[in-house]
């Protein structure tokens, strides 16, 4: 389902004709030093809601050994996504497919060495991430990473005054979504099996979760 919202870089200039995101930019080198600890060497990763586009092309360069899959449901950020990928031209960098994280049965069993997701959650419902934090243990392969980055509840609670402004601007928009609490993300992640590896604080009050799916006997090559 994609929702228009009035969102912080919503009114943001193209770049060049692309879209771009503030805020991706700005997120970018914190999101890469965490994946650099935590990403496997080598095998197939899968970013989750692209958006622009920013971070992937970013990620192919920096994670070579990864071939990295992008993926949206908007059209336009598919198109970003591909004018991107093309004007980096980087062989493990595949063009971008549509995809709804948040629609049962997108996972194929058993696909991604790493899957990524940035800036997600809040922009969606309860019963929509309950789908999402459900197929993604169904799509990780054996020791496959999930790393997810993100605005977040504590305990319940909104942490600053940008938060709780920002979460009353989305349920404006639509009752529905918000902020989710990481506790509940957790819980989930570890309910479908996934095992915790880092829950890291991150600038402006965001989160990044690193979960894994547990190794086969021997242990995952990284």
């Amino acid at each position: 389902m994609i929702r228009r919202l009035d969102l912080p870089d919503s009114a943001a200039p193209a770049e060049d004709g692309l879209r771009f995101a503030p805020s991706a930019a700005r997120n970018l080198e914190p999101i890469a030093a965490v994946l650099t600890a935590h990403l496997p060497n080598r095998g197939q990763a899968l970013e989750l809601a692209s958006g622009t586009g920013q971070h992937v092309v970013e990620f192919a360069a920096r994670f070579a050994g990864l071939t990295w899959q992008p993926s949206d449901l908007d059209p336009g950020n598919l198109a970003s996504i591909r004018a991107r990928a093309a004007r980096a031209g980087r062989p493990n960098l595949r063009d971008p497919i549509p995809l709804d994280a948040c629609a049962p049965g997108w996972a194929p069993d058993a696909a991604w060495d790493a899957i990524c997701l940035t800036n997600l959650l809040h922009l969606v419902s309860t019963p929509e991430a309950e789908v999402l934090l459900d197929e993604v243990p169904r799509a990780l392969a054996p020791g496959g990473v999930f790393a997810l980055y993100g605005p977040f509840r504590r305990d319940g609670a909104l942490v600053s005054d940008g938060d709780r402004a920002f979460d009353a601007s989305l349920r404006a928009q639509d009752p529905a979504i918000g902020y989710k609490d990481i506790a509940w993300v957790e819980a989930r992640l570890l309910e479908a099996g996934l095992a915790p590896r880092a829950r890291q604080e991150m600038p402006a009050g965001n989160l990044m979760l690193v979960t894994a799916q547990p190794a086969e006997s021997g242990g995952k090559a990284r």
